[in-house]
């Protein structure tokens, strides 16, 4: 269920008790596509967006697939990070509904 549904019913007040929460928690877009930019292949943008072993795992193949195969892995993590230049976006989405959800629930607004 769509968390626009289940905020058309709350009132003023409640809509500005979720609105300061999710200021304070929310991932912005712009933090993550900074991250992607200049920590890319080491997984940066993955560690903010909460996916630590997506992270970890680009760190792991970036920092050994250099040491290892003397940079030839480096195509295969360059591949990887602008595969998630695509992803990034409706990641970030997904995260801030989710939370947003579990704000409602935990303060008991709405349907959630």
């Amino acid at each position: 269920m769509s968390n626009l549904h289940i905020k058309r019913d709350l009132s003023t007040r409640d809509l500005t008790i979720l609105s300061s929460e999710m200021d304070r928690v929310q991932k912005t877009k712009g933090i993550a596509f900074i991250l992607w930019f200049f920590l890319g292949g080491f997984g940066a943008h993955r560690f903010y967006m909460g996916d630590i072993g997506y992270g970890t795992a680009m760190a792991a193949v970036t920092v050994i697939g250099a040491i290892l195969t003397l940079g030839m892995s480096l195509f295969v993590t360059g591949i990887w990070v602008l595969v998630d230049a695509f992803l990034i976006s409706g990641r970030i989405d997904k995260i801030n509904e989710a939370r947003e959800r579990e704000i409602m629930a935990n303060l008991g607004l709405g349907r959630a």
